[in-house]
């Protein structure tokens, strides 16, 4: 379940913590596990430009978010909702999509139920 990946992420995550002017800042909760996320994004022009999370939670809500953020950065809005269907299809089907790139690391998760609200909690920002 947690491979080198999600660990690297979760140890060194590249976008946690950075303090830039938010466009959208939403702040979420998991209540079965505690997990929560503050997750920012600068938007211009539709274009995502700028993404940042703050938070407390397990290695895949910390991973998740991290690697999603990547992702995002320089995607239209329109992109990033395609891009979260795809991962909620990765997370229900088990089956990775190469648009994905290394966020389908976290592939695994879709055969353990009780930490799927995890990867999906950073997610849930594009709603």
């Amino acid at each position: 379940m947690y491979n080198e990946e999600i660990l690297d992420h979760n140890t060194h995550p590249y976008n946690k913590g950075i303090d830039f002017k938010a466009t959208h800042e939403k702040q979420l909760h998991n209540a079965s596990c505690g997990d929560k996320l503050t997750v920012k994004l600068r938007v211009e022009n539709n274009i995502i430009k700028d993404v940042g999370f703050d938070g407390v939670g397990c290695a895949i809500s910390q991973a998740s978010a991290d690697m999603m953020l990547d992702l995002l950065r320089g995607k239209t809005l329109d992109e990033a909702r395609a891009l979260k269907e795809k991962f909620l299809q990765m997370i229900q089907t088990g089956e990775t999509a190469p648009e994905l790139d290394e966020v389908n690391a976290l592939v695994d998760i879709s055969k353990m139920p009780a930490r799927v609200k995890c990867a999906e909690l950073a997610w849930q920002i594009l709603d």
